[in-house]
């Protein structure tokens, strides 16, 4: 199967899965605004959520998936094949569960000292550092259950079985909306905020549950069996062991950047985590359709390549995925920025969110959009990195590029807030993504061609028309946006559909977009691939 099909199956359900997520934090802003109960939440829900993205969809992923991939296609030194790759898993699987187990309880025990270090500025109002703490220990076990997710979605990936690891997020999002609702009418009675806050931390939990029971029906559909044995230390457990460690690090410089980021945002006036929190979601919009679905696709594939010795398939691999990246985050990144005031007040002002923290929110959309196309592309050039099993070199990129981060915080947070601490994520985001292309060329992994660049500049051609487009249209739509919900709808319609025209004809017209790599999608297996590496 292509990288562009296997992105197109990966982004579909994906989609689904943040329209959900859309519709969960339309929602939150409403019925809980920017307040003490909104804030605890978004903490809550943000350190179960970072520590997964952290260990289990990233450095356990990167890490996993090759060393997987390798025994079930034979590349291995016991031969390869079903059953040495299921038996891999299976040991992984028994110490994985002691492990998470282990690290949950843990986590639980100590969560006050947590919440501390990242929020310590909550003690500073009545009850909002104990609702803290509460929520977090009812969210966490969340963790567990969805690494266990995780595993299994990585195991299916290294099969080409996409589907099922990009349709888990939907069932997160259903049930917590499910929560919100139930909460709400909680609120009624109670006439409390907390009430709301209550009912989602219980839904997170439900929703790892829920996860749980869906990918075990579909990894024992595609005929998985594993076992789950007693701990058992093997030389290939000690060695994926030590390939987490580093990966950690490297894999997760956005999500640790996100720990740095609710750090500094926890000392702001409050609300600011929950609009910095919200404002991401815009963001995410297109990093996780885009940026996931790429990462997940290209890792498996180019680790085949790699370990065949097909250094010229893996080149291509990543040229087209860095085609794919540009041409999906520049007009992406561009339109948020110019519409950011529009789609803020017509997805999230309203209820108890106020004009006021809409038109911050707006200011923290556009900084972070700026380092959109970097929150992407680094998705594509990591797996070079992880296929060949080196996940030391993205740990010194990491290191310096979040020393940065941190240092700038300190120096714009004070000075320009809750928009600065945007800004310098975006920046050093950007940093990052250079920092590891630079290493890629330097040792002959990967080489930015003049065709793949004379591709790219005709997309930025195509994304300053749209923009032009947008900013004519904008001030002309502005009185609907914040209108009844026709009003709203319509104008949004108008605004999105006009500027996609404008973007994917002009994009068509000067050869910005590869008919030949799009016409992949069309067909199960093309004549001949396309190759931007020339």
């Amino acid at each position: 199967m292509s990288l562009v099909r296997n992105v197109g199956t990966i982004g579909g359900l994906t989609a689904v899965s943040r329209v959900f997520g859309f519709i969960r934090d339309m929602l939150v802003a409403r019925v809980l605004g920017a307040g003490l109960a909104a804030d605890a939440w978004q903490l809550a829900f943000t350190l179960p959520n970072t520590f997964r993205r952290l260990f289990a969809e990233g450095a356990f992923s990167v890490a996993f998936v090759p060393m997987y991939t390798r025994r079930l296609h034979g590349a291995d030194s016991e031969g390869g094949g079903e059953e040495a790759a299921d038996r891999f898993a299976g040991n992984v699987l028994s110490v994985f569960v002691w492990v998470l187990l282990g690290f949950s309880a843990l986590a639980m025990l100590v969560m006050p000292g947590i919440v501390w270090l990242l929020a310590r500025e909550y003690q500073s109002v009545p009850g909002k550092f104990e609702l803290a703490v509460t929520l977090s220990r009812i969210t966490f076990p969340y963790l567990l259950l969805v690494s266990l997710v995780a595993m299994l979605s990585g195991l299916l990936n290294a099969r080409s079985r996409f589907a099922p690891g990009a349709f888990v997020p939907v069932l997160l999002n259903v049930v917590l909306i499910a929560g919100i609702i139930t909460g709400y009418y909680w609120r009624q009675a109670s006439g409390n905020d907390a009430a709301v806050a209550y009912a989602q931390a219980f839904a997170l939990a439900a929703a790892g549950v829920a996860q749980l029971a869906y990918m075990g029906w579909a990894t024992r559909r595609a005929g998985v069996r594993l076992k789950v044995t007693a701990p058992r230390f093997t030389p290939d457990v000690r060695r994926l062991g030590m390939l987490i460690l580093p990966a950690t690090f490297g894999a997760g410089i956005y999500q640790i950047s996100q720990l740095v980021d609710t750090f500094f945002a926890t000392s702001l006036p409050q609300g600011s985590l929950t609009l910095l929190k919200l404002a991401d979601r815009l963001n995410q919009m297109p990093l996780g359709i885009f940026g996931i679905a790429l990462g997940t696709a290209i890792l498996p594939m180019l680790a085949r390549h790699i370990q065949s010795g097909d250094a010229r398939e893996a080149q291509r691999l990543q040229t087209n995925a860095v085609e794919v990246a540009t041409l999906l985050t520049l007009p992406a990144a561009a339109a948020l920025a110019i519409c950011a005031p529009a789609f803020v007040t017509a997805f999230f002002v309203g209820g108890r969110m106020t004009p006021a923290d809409g038109a911050i929110m707006a200011d923290i959309v556009v900084a972070l959009v700026c380092g959109l196309p970097a929150y992407v592309l680094v998705k594509v050039f990591q797996p070079a990195f992880f296929s060949r099993e080196d996940t030391r070199t993205p740990v010194w990129c990491a290191a310096g590029t979040l020393a940065i981060n941190i240092a700038l915080n300190f120096y714009v947070v004070p000075r320009y807030g809750i928009v600065g601490l945007a800004a310098a994520t975006a920046f050093t985001a950007t940093l990052n993504v250079l920092t590891l292309y630079a290493v890629l060329q330097w040792r002959g992994w990967f080489r930015f061609t003049t065709k793949l660049g004379g591709r790219v500049a005709r997309q930025i051609v195509a994304t300053a028309v749209m923009s032009a487009l947008l900013v004519w249209l904008v001030p002309w739509l502005s009185p609907y946006f914040g209108g009844s919900v026709g009003a709203r709808v319509w104008s949004l319609a108008v605004l999105v559909g006009g500027g996609a025209a404008a973007f994917f004809v002009v994009a068509w017209a000067i050869g910005a977009i590869d008919r030949d790599l799009i016409a992949q999608l069309r067909r199960r297996r093309p004549q001949k691939p396309v190759d931007l590496a020339e």
